[in-house]
Parts: C-alpha cells; sequence; structure tokens
C-alpha cells in the first residue's frame, strides 16, 4: 500500500469536529470533490500545591504561519515546483523505475500509528483569530488538511509520478493566506518524506530545498518543525547517499550540563512548561504514600538533574519525623553537577531540620552500576526514581538488562518510572517519520504558546536538543541511533520480566497532577489521561509522557 492510503486512513472528520468544508460552503467558495470525503519561582510553586492540597500514524502535526511571502512570489514559486517536478520525471526509464521500485510508506504501519492518535484528529478546538479577525486554523486542522491534500496529490499520479495541483485553487482558496502556506509546506514535507523513503533522492533535494528556503528555525511552530525536519530528511539523504555531514555534529553542541538540568536553560524550560513538573509533583506523592511509615528512607535517583522536585519531597516528609533521608544520585554526567545539586538540597534539608545526606554515584557508562556502589544498609526503605533516563539504554539492551537486574537485586518498595510515551524505535523509516513529527510538533506547539518567541532558552532546547533528536531518528540507523523512545505498553512487557507489579496510582497522585496543571496560563492544553494503573500527560491530546510506579514480587 501507498503512502497516500496510509494517509488517507488517518484523516477522518467526525461528528463535534470542526470542519472547514462546512465554512467554505458556507461562504460560497467552491469545495475541492476530495474534501467531501532563580529556582524562587519554582520554590512559591511547590509551596503553593502542597498548601492547596493540605488545605483540601501516517503523518500528522504541526505548522502553523509561515512568513509573508510577497503575493507575487506564490504563483511563481509553486508553478516552478510543476514544472521542474514533471520535467524531472517525464523520461521512460524513470517511469518504469518509480513503478519498478517498492514504495516504503505502508498502509498497516499508518493504520497502527492512527488508531493511537485517532482522537488527537477529532477533539474540538476553539478558534483563534488572526490580525485580521479571521478564524485561525489551530495546529490539528492544519496537519489534517495537509494531509488530505498529500492524499489528493498522491492519488493523481501518471505512473508513480505526483501531478501536482495548484496549491491556492478551489478548498484551499476558503481559507486564509497564512492558513493556506501552512497547509501547503507541510505537504511539501510529506512528499519529501515520501520521495526520501523511497530513494528518490533528486526529487525529495528539490522539496527540501524549498521546505528550508520557506521554513525558518526562528519562525512560527509551523516553520520550526518543518525546518528541522527538513534538515533531517537532508542529513539522511547525505547518509545513504555518502555525504556524511553530520548535523548533530556540525551545529548542535549541548550545553555542559543541560542534561543535568543545572542551568538556567533547564530552569526556564521547568518554569514555564507543566510537563516535568506535573510528572513529578504526581511521582512524588506516589513515593510519599509508600514509603511514609518508614524511619529511614534511601531514595535512588538515576541520572538526578537539577534536584529541585526533592524540595517537595522534603516537605512531604518533614513532619513524619523520619530518621533519615539519603538520596544516592547515579549519573553519567559530570559529576560536579550532582556534586552541586546535593550541596543545594544539603542547605534546604537543614532549613527543615530534616536529618538528611546525599551521594554521587558517578559512573562512565552504566553498564557499570551496580548495587554495591549504593551503600544500602540492611534497616533502609528503598526507592528508585528514574525520569526518562532508560529511554537512553534501549540502544544498548545488555546495559538495561543489566541496570534491571541490579535494580530488583535492590528489592526496592517502589520504583516511580517517567518516560517518552512515543515510539522512535520503529526499524520502519515511515513509523518513525511520522511518530517524530506527532510528537515535535506538539513540543513545538507548546513552546510557542508557553515560552517567549524570541527566548533564548527556547532557541536553545529547539535548536541543541529537538533538532538533535529529530535528526537522530529521522537520518540514523543502528547503533548511531540512540533516539529509541517505546510506549508504556512496551515497557510494561519489559518490566514483567523483572517480576515488577504496576501499582495504581493513587487519586492524591491525580490531584497533585491536576493541581501543578492549574498553576500555568496555558494549562488547559495540557492533557492527563489515565493509562491503565498509570498516567498519560500530553499536549492537546497528543501523549508525551508517561508516568507509573512500580512494585517488585
Amino acid at each position: 500500500m501507498s503512502m497516500a492510503d496510509a494517509v488517507f486512513s488517518s484523516f477522518q472528520f467526525t461528528a463535534g469536529d470542526y470542519d472547514p468544508r462546512q465554512e467554505a460552503i458556507s461562504t460560497n467558495k467552491q469545495v475541492d470533490q476530495w474534501f467531501e470525503m532563580d529556582d524562587s519561582g519554582l520554590m512559591e510553586l511547590f509551596s503553593s500545591v502542597f498548601d492547596e492540597e493540605n488545605n483540601n500514524d501516517t503523518m500528522e502535526k504541526k505548522y502553523e504561519s509561515l512568513r509573508n511571502l510577497p503575493p507575487n512570489v506564490s504563483d511563481d514559486f509553486w508553478n516552478e515546483i510543476i514544472s521542474e517536478e514533471i520535467e524531472e520525471n517525464l523520461e521512460a526509464k524513470q517511469h518504469h523505475h518509480l513503478k519498478q521500485k517498492p514504495r516504503s510508506f505502508s498502509l498497516a504501519s499508518c493504520d497502527r500509528l492512527m488508531s493511537d492518535y485517532g482522537n488527537i484528529l477529532t477533539m474540538p478546538r476553539e478558534g483563534n483569530m488572526n490580525n485580521t479577525g479571521e478564524r485561525k486554523l489551530s495546529m490539528d486542522e492544519i496537519l489534517r488538511l495537509a494531509g488530505e491534500r498529500f492524499i489528493q496529490f498522491s492519488t493523481n499520479r501518471v505512473d508513480g509520478i505526483s501531478m501536482f495541483i495548484h496549491p491556492y485553487g478551489s478548498f484551499l482558496s476558503g481559507l486564509s493566506m497564512d492558513d493556506t502556506r501552512d497547509v501547503e509546506l507541510l505537504r511539501l514535507l510529506l512528499v519529501a518524506g515520501e520521495y526520501v523513503g523511497t530513494q528518490h533522492f533528486d526529487l525529495a533535494n528539490k522539496l527540501i530545498s524549498r521546505c528550508l528556503w520557506m521554513a525558518s528555525g526562528s519562525g512560527s511552530p509551523v516553520q520550526r518543525v518543518v525546518f528541522y525536519f527538513s534538515e533531517a530528511l537532508q542529513e539522511k539523504i547525505n547518509r545513504e547517499s555518502g555525504r556524511r555531514i553530520n548535523i548533530n555534529e556540525k551545529k548542535r553542541k549541548p550545553e555542559k550540563g543541560l542534561a543535568l538540568g543545572t542551568n538556567n536553560t533547564f530552569l526556564a524550560t521547568h518554569q514555564g512548561l507543566p510537563f516535568s513538573q506535573v510528572m513529578q509533583f504526581a511521582g512524588i506523592q506516589s513515593i510519599i504514600e509508600n514509603v511514609k511509615t518508614a524511619q529511614k528512607i534511601h531514595l535512588i535517583d538515576l541520572q538526578i538533574r537539577s534536584g529541585i522536585q526533592w524540595t517537595a519531597l522534603m516537605q512531604g516528609l518533614a513532619e513524619c519525623k523520619i530518621q533519615h533521608l539519603k538520596i544516592t544520585a547515579v549519573g553519567t554526567v559530570d559529576q560536579r553537577y550532582m556534586e552541586e545539586t546535593g550541596t543545594r538540597l544539603l542547605n534546604f534539608a537543614n532549613s527543615l531540620n530534616l536529618p538528611f545526606s546525599f551521594k554521587v554515584v558517578y559512573v562512565t557508562d552504566m553498564r557499570e552500576f551496580e548495587e554495591s556502589l549504593l551503600d544500602i544498609e540492611a534497616d533502609d526503605t528503598v526507592a528508585v526514581y528514574s525520569y526518562t533516563m532508560l529511554r537512553s539504554m534501549i540502544s544498548k539492551s545488555d546495559v538495561l538488562e543489566s541496570v534491571m537486574r541490579s535494580i530488583t537485586r535492590l528489592k526496592p518498595a517502589l520504583m516511580v518510572v517517567i518516560e517518552v510515551e512515543a515510539n522512535h524505535n520503529s526499524p520502519s523509516f515511515v513509523d518513525r517519520f511520522i511518530e517524530a513529527l506527532l510528537f515535535y510538533s506538539a513540543f513545538f506547539d507548546c513552546l510557542e504558546d508557553c515560552m517567549e518567541r524570541n527566548s533564548e532558552y527556547r532557541r536553545i532546547l529547539e535548536e541543541t536538543y529537538f533538532g538533535e533528536g529529530i535528526v537522530n531518528i529521522v537520518a540514523a540507523d543502528g547503533q548511531e541511533r540512540i533516539t529509541r523512545n517505546i510506549k508504556l505498553d512496551v515497557w510494561r512487557a519489559f518490566f514483567k520480566r523483572f517480576g515488577m507489579i504496576e501499582i495504581e496510582l493513587s487519586e492524591s497522585s491525580k490531584y497533585q497532577a491536576s493541581l501543578v496543571v492549574k498553576q500555568f496560563a496555558q494549562g488547559s492544553s495540557c492533557t492527563l489521561e489515565c493509562n491503565g494503573k498509570g498516567l498519560t500527560v500530553g499536549w492537546k491530546g497528543t501523549p508525551l509522557h508517561s508516568l507509573t510506579a512500580w512494585k517488585f514480587s
């Protein structure tokens, strides 16, 4: 099955969903027949949340407004695409090649993806207005229209050649110019992705060049997503054709210590976006409920970051009259940052008169991790906290197995696991491309709503980390592909092998999550969904992270 078939199965209008066709009909537009189908702020948040409690696939996602193109550019621009593409493909040998070339985009894979994400496309959205008073399409609507346009053009093929139709005609004439450009820019990316998947690199290069010309790493969310995915497609072409101009190495040098979260970029992200705080508060509440009767608590934090979340745990335990709280930070990044984290936590514990100690276990590779490094005492009640750490070991299955065996031998009272809720581990290019597009589009949309567009922290996050992740998922293969997120159901099957038993997140944990959401101006866009006994945290319906709690048999 073709990619067009896959996309067609994905984009469906349902009752109650905003349907742009109706807008076109109501305005007597002709409808295309295809469419008949400093940490003080953080501390205040910690206090406010706890005080309140004590008182009581295929293709989808993202592209908004393009930078304004002059009116006289659009027609010439699209006509150039039409003429060049047709001219490139009218030779008989190329006809034969395209007919015989196996297609990499399968209907089965896209159907599976969209069974997971179908709810995203059917959620009604409140309309935004642009500067001229026109209704501006939401990201979801733009993505759906781009997918339907892609299907439309894909079915107009001659021996596999996509015969482009002028983009500003027919149905899209009912949209604003900005929305039209967004839809068409995203459709161009889908076509480029299809050509990369089928290894028609000459055709893909032309479309990628146009995407990069129209998009920008500093523009609107649509432009930024297209920019980074276009770069990733170009990198994949370079790799497969032997031109190894590695974008990761050339452009994206991670800030020292950002993985630990001890710098301003992390703190700004932590303050501005709801996800980490939502999951941390719910996870901490689960820990408190499971260890509060213990006298000596030993918390193992795999790859600790700023440690700011543990101040909330300390507050929660301060009145429990425990004998001692010990946190052991296990990490592979700069040991100095972990020690600085420990110093801050020790000072905070002293302010609460809480007996506390902090230990750093620095390893150059997680395969060196073993329980003997942790100094577990016989009367310690052990809890393990893993915040998006296990995902980093998916590409090294022997390391992941080793770490999990070591954790099992600790016999912890509880293990809290926070992970990325996406499938970026598929060997199928289309699966990874689509999942990454869905996932990162939601993040770019969130950053647009929650952080200033000219924020240096937003730029660093997108360019250094999101851009790097997109390139790795889309372009890399084998051992080089280290970004291999998997979904919660896969983690559940994996944990079962180690005798881990999932426990229900309490109503208090869910309540903590809901309280944190309310602290954010855009909190209503942060979606909390129960997933079995765990919790899925997302943005406007797109799942981004999962939170689960486990005991050991």
